[in-house]
């Protein structure tokens, strides 16, 4: 009798988890920083995942995320790698462009001020 080792299947040059690069943290950043500044935020957490980034904002930081901004790189040739999340899972905007998906956050921020 003889055992074969499996190997598996996903490409060597495939990350082991994905992350935010410096240049969507600084879009994502500067956007809670303004939404902190207005009282609507309070903290934020960052998960990488093999799958998927995520960016969670929250009130206060013992609820559920009020918001996830999430990055899957599988979907960058479909609907776009980034979207916006709502608290109850819906999906608010999805898209290529990080700042075009972030706009829907921004109108929030500008009825906060009102």
């Amino acid at each position: 009798m003889s055992f074969q080792h499996s190997q598996s299947f996903s490409s060597p040059s495939a990350p082991l988890q994905v992350a935010f690069d410096r240049r969507e943290l600084s879009v994502v950043l500067s956007l809670y920083g303004r939404m902190v500044a207005a009282g609507e935020w309070r903290d934020y957490g960052i998960s990488c995942l093999r799958e998927l980034a995520v960016f969670s904002v929250f009130k206060r930081t013992a609820d559920h995320p009020l918001y996830r901004i999430e990055k899957r790189p599988k979907l960058r040739q479909r609907q776009g790698m980034y979207s916006v999340v709502s608290m109850d899972g819906q999906i608010l905007k999805r898209g290529h462009e990080l700042k075009t998906v972030l706009r829907v956050l921004d109108r929030q921020l500008i009825r906060a001020v009102k």
